[in-house]
């Protein structure tokens, strides 16, 4: 039966393209004359009402509407994008009423998470939404695939607006003048980084981008799985089949995935050759199983597609007509070597096509690692694949650049030789969080509270044991879990793999023996016996069924499980060994059927290994982790999380068995968990940052790409604007941070240092009152409260402590002096500051007399990475210094609202030790073992949001538009 409704609605929205506009009246024009009751809005409101799941028009509405809610430019509202306000202007210009305005916002809420954060410079626009509706047939085909295998409408409409936020940024393919913009697309660990740069693909083709290259991995598994991704979800059956037809068996020797049994059912179709249905086809360079080989022929043809032989190929006369090409290629010295000597033979022909390269994981090989003081004559020495791709842009000068990378620390920030080839100059873009990923605040109580830890989290100290045995337990168990889940409802796609990895070491014997050990305890495990079966049944009582999602299927008891425990036990065994064993210095060492997600059937293995498994690599099914391998690089560490992820249907069963005093060295011992997050709450700093300077003001960016270095520079202590000949030439001059809590980290490290500084902070210590106080803030539905020590100074007092102080990177908090200092003349008056020094209330707690002052506790804290510490500041401590900041309303604590006043900062003292205190008689320290850190608040002001946040300078002010300069020696 014909859906008139649907249809006339679908008829109505099509035509508004540009945003909403009066629904009736379009409606009247385009209605049949025999269904004028479909014009009534009614009938439209009683149709939601009635709704049930997969109707097909609020599915249309659903798309529609979240497309407005999300549009960061809109010509019908000035309300921000995911707001009730631009929902309502969207209602206003529709000219509903107040009944089916509730109605469609009861069945299509507002979507108000965070979207993509965009630093960039200012850009020539040429892809509209217009532009963009009117060549879709690549991009609609996608988003109709994504809807297929689950997406909701708002993670569709996240993606389509991250990946119209590159493509925007491109050059226009049709552009007379040959422009390669640079980018860098910033995601998360394992968070699908795959699915935006598929989109950019999808939307770069359809705009006009001829020749997309996807550097994929550096090992041909990698390189093959994001081949069959892109097969499978955007290039599809019919471009795979190239006119063969699939019911003739002799036709298809040579296609293609005929061996694979997700072939054809789950590859894509688009109804036809797109050539014939008015888009264009896309040829395929690479295949599943073969990476590059020669592109000679391939990339000649495009001379012959030319409808106007006399315009260039980026005419939009030839440009839209000719088929474009597609190729994975592995990050490869030999690879790219082949593809550049061929390139160099086709000629003139390569100057005219729009292309795009893709670089996943572009913090891995792309870049040059050499060391500038090696280069001879200043001339820039390059690894083979920098030098590569640097030669890749140079050969195609329509060519884009956009990595992908999931460590927003990539040496691309930091590496002044690429500001040529790949540094970022034209954007970063920071992807949001995913909806359903598994990330850093499920694994860590980032502010203080929560229960992600307890539930996750299993620590391995030396009174514990190793805890292995219990580790391989948990995976048996929940491997049962998972088939019990099935049997009773739960879908069973994501049950498919099944995992352990463990990850101790990146040496190969020690992965060897760790394999047979593991091997061995899992035959002596008797898990179809009753020492066996009781281990499990004790973990499930004690472990998971404490912690089980209440929403999915958990057996009351063990009983109810075992059944489901046997099958776990055979399909872990099959083949006659759990263990998988991933690490080699060659492809063949990676070529087992096991590590193939895509093309086995059931992987449900234990995966012992080391790099391989740190990156680019994703473990399907992973749910149990055991994690003792320490470095000393940030963004290593990083990349080991491979428990971050989308673990649908089973993220209430993952755990993590972690080293929380694995040895480093021969005396120190580290707590991997703590390092952990360390990392992770400066990933989320630096997020945040970017989030908060991306704003526009007065309709120009604060921060372009090239001023970013020296604005993250405060979080590495490598991370330098300056190297041995060559500087950014972006100084940050100020950050203002009204109402915001301010951090350093970077305090010296020499005893006369930190005496120096002990002594610039006398001031402070004699202003203290004798007695200690309770402070309290209940704010966000948390109720924070910490004994501490106040007083007060007025603020050039404070300024006069501040200016004198000695750091290990002064070019870290001199920005925020700089806004204090200058305060005033931006119209942000400062009176005085409360002073906060927060006191220990436990029976361990140390405390020390300081220069004379009251006794104070000192606090035990470690640096992170050289110099600087990791986090300084207790979650706790913040509600009460942004209230009487007047960054909070209401503290409901009368004491705090009593110190609550205009004009008002807040500056909390940490006083710091870094080993067991050396205290003298009467409880004195010597200044010189402590570090007197500090976190502060300035008052927040109604001007704060009127002008930029931060401000940079030019070093040389005559190459102002350069990212980085030359510098003279002395």
């Amino acid at each position: 039966m014909t859906d008139h409704l649907f249809n006339l609605h679908g008829d109505v929205l099509a035509a508004m393209r540009r945003g909403p506009k009066a629904f009736a009246k379009l409606a009247f024009v385009l209605s049949e004359a025999e269904e004028p009751a479909d014009t009534d809005f009614g009938h439209f409101r009683d149709r939601i009402v009635a709704a049930g799941p997969g109707d097909e028009l609020i599915a249309l509405w659903h798309r529609t509407l979240t497309a407005w809610d999300l549009a960061e430019q809109s010509d019908w509202s000035d309300a921000p994008p995911r707001t009730d306000a631009r929902r309502s202007d969207t209602h206003d210009r529709l000219g509903f009423g107040a009944d089916l305005r509730k109605a469609l916002d009861a069945a299509v809420p507002v979507f108000k998470e965070p979207g993509a954060t965009v630093i960039s410079k200012e850009f020539t626009s040429w892809y509209s939404r217009d532009s963009a509706a009117a060549r879709a047939f690549y991009w609609n085909s996608y988003e109709r695939t994504l809807r297929r295998k689950g997406w909701s409408d708002a993670a569709v409409s996240s993606l389509d607006e991250a990946s119209h936020a590159v493509v925007e940024r491109l050059s226009d393919p049709t552009r007379a003048e040959a422009y390669g913009a640079r980018g860098l697309v910033v995601g998360y660990v394992q968070s699908g980084k795959t699915a935006n740069f598929t989109g950019v693909t999808a939307k770069a083709i359809d705009a006009g981008y001829r020749l997309v290259i996807i550097l994929g991995g550096t090992l041909n598994l990698l390189r093959g799985q994001t081949q069959r991704r892109l097969d499978m979800e955007l290039i599809g059956r019919e471009n795979i089949l190239r006119g063969a037809d699939p019911a003739d068996t002799d036709a298809l020797i040579g296609v293609d995935y005929q061996d694979d049994e997700d072939w054809p059912a789950k590859f894509v179709s688009h109804g036809g050759r797109p050539s014939t249905l008015g888009a264009f086809d896309i040829e395929r360079l690479t295949t599943r199983d073969d990476d590059y080989k020669s592109l000679l022929n391939g990339i000649r043809t495009l001379e012959f597609e030319k409808q106007v032989r006399t315009q260039p190929l980026y005419d939009a006369a030839n440009l839209h007509h000719a088929a474009a090409r597609v190729m994975v290629v592995k990050k490869n010295a030999d690879v790219l070597d082949k593809l550049l000597r061929d390139l160099k033979k086709i000629g003139p022909i390569l100057s005219e096509i729009p292309a795009l390269i893709i670089d996943d994981e572009s913090d891995q090989a792309s870049v040059n690692t050499t060391d500038p003081k090696k280069w001879e004559n200043g001339q820039v020495a390059r690894k083979a694949i920098n030098s590569q791709i640097t030669q890749l842009l140079g050969l195609l000068p329509r060519a884009q650049y956009v990595g992908y990378t999931a460590t927003p620390f990539a040496n691309v920030f930091v590496d002044p030789g690429d500001e040529e080839d790949i540094f970022p100059r034209d954007f970063l873009i920071s992807l949001p969080r995913p909806t359903g990923y598994m990330g850093v605040q499920d694994f860590h109580d980032l502010e203080g509270e929560g229960s992600a830890e307890e539930t996750h989290i299993r620590g391995i100290y030396d009174d514990t044991g190793d805890r292995l045995q219990e580790a391989l337990d948990a995976f048996v168990l929940t491997g049962a879990l998972k088939l019990y889940r099935a049997a009773n409802g739960v879908p069973e796609e994501p049950f498919r793999h099944h995992t352990m990895l463990v990850h101790e070491s990146v040496q190969q014997r020690e992965h060897a023996a760790l394999a047979l050990r593991i091997n061995s305890m899992w035959h002596r495990s008797a898990y179809t016996g009753q020492e066996g079966h009781a281990r499990l049944a004790a973990l499930l009582a004690g472990d998971f069924q404490r912690f089980a999602d209440d929403g999915l299927p958990v057996p009351t008891s063990y009983d109810d499980l075992k059944p489901y425990v046997f099958r776990a036990r055979q399909l872990i065994n099959s083949g006659g060994e759990p263990v998988i064993i991933v690490n080699g210095a060659t492809e063949r060492d990676y070529e087992q059927a096991e590590l193939d997600f895509d093309r086995t059937p059931r992987v449900w293995k234990i995966l012992v290994g080391g790099t391989k498994l740190s990156r680019g690599f994703t473990i399907e099914g992973l749910t149990v982790t055991y994690y003792r391998r320490t470095t000393q690089q940030a963004d290593t560490l990083m990349q080991m999380g491979r428990w971050f992820g989308f673990r649908p249907g089973y993220r209430d069963l993952v755990r993590l068995y972690i080293g929380r005093e694995v040895p480093m060295g021969k005396k120190k011992t580290v707590d991997l968990y703590e390092a952990f997050e360390a990392i992770c709450r400066d990933e989320e700093t630096f997020r945040a940052q970017l989030t908060r300077y991306a704003t526009l003001v007065d309709g120009k960016p604060q921060v372009t790409p090239a001023q970013i270095p020296p604005l993250v520079s405060q979080h590495l202590s490598w991370l330098k604007p300056a190297a041995r000949n060559k500087m950014f030439n972006a100084e940050l001059v100020e950050i203002r941070s009204p109402g915001q809590w301010v951090e350093p980290t970077a305090y010296p490290t020499s005893a006369a240092d930190l005496r120096h500084n002990a002594e610039a902070w006398r001031p402070v210590l004699e202003a203290l009152d004798p007695t200690t106080v309770t402070l309290r803030c209940s704010s966000h539905g948390r109720d924070d409260s910490y004994a501490a020590v106040l007083g007060t100074l007025d603020h050039d007092a404070l300024l006069g402590v501040l200016c004198d102080l000695k750091w290990s990177a002064p070019a870290q908090f001199s920005p925020h002096l700089e806004s204090l200092v200058s305060a005033a003349d931006a119209g942000n008056v400062i009176d005085d500051w409360l002073v906060v020094v927060p006191q220990q209330t436990s029976v361990r707690a140390v405390e020390a007399t300081i220069l004379g002052s009251r006794p104070l506790s000192l606090a035990s804290r470690t640096r992170r990475r050289g110099d600087l510490f990791g986090a300084i500041s207790e979650p706790k401590h913040r509600g009460v210094a942004l209230r009487v900041a007047g960054a909070l309303k209401d503290s409901q604590d009368p004491l705090v609202e009593s110190l609550a006043r205009d004009r008002r900062g807040v500056l909390v003292l940490y006083p710091l030790v870094e080993s067991e205190p050396r205290l003298s008689s009467g409880s004195a320290i010597d200044p010189g073992e402590v570090v007197v850190a500090f976190s502060l608040v300035a008052p927040a002001s109604p001007n704060s949001g009127r002008r930029s946040l931060v401000r940079f300078r030019a070093i040389d002010s005559s190459r102002s538009n350069i990212a980085v300069i030359d510098r003279e020696e002395g």
